[in-house]
């Protein structure tokens, strides 16, 4: 697949990045490697292959809850911008005001 400025530019805008020059080229070099690469695996003759749901054979691998505390309510209000004698304090950021 051929990948062109207008391609670059798309992209670029959504992943919220810039490109110019060597960078843009280089870019491209990749891009259209990685979607020759995809093509090719469209070539790979998959009849009779499972679909893979999962990665392993294990089911329901599931450990048994253990109630432990790691640290005190104190220790863990010790480093917050601010906190109140048992909860920490946030900016408030829901308006129940109705219009």
């Amino acid at each position: 697949m051929k990948i062109d400025d207008k391609k670059i530019a798309e992209l670029s805008h959504l992943a919220k990045l810039s490109f110019e020059g060597e960078e843009k080229e280089a870019i491209r070099k990749d891009l259209e490697k990685i979607t020759g690469f995809c093509e090719l695996l469209n070539e790979v003759d998959t009849t009779g292959v499972e679909p893979l749901i999962y990665l392993s054979d294990n089911v329901n691998v599931l450990r048994e809850d253990q109630v432990k505390q790691d640290f005190t309510k104190e220790q863990a209000l010790k480093n917050a911008p601010k906190a109140d004698s048992d909860f920490f304090r946030v900016p408030k950021v829901i308006n129940t005001a109705r219009n």
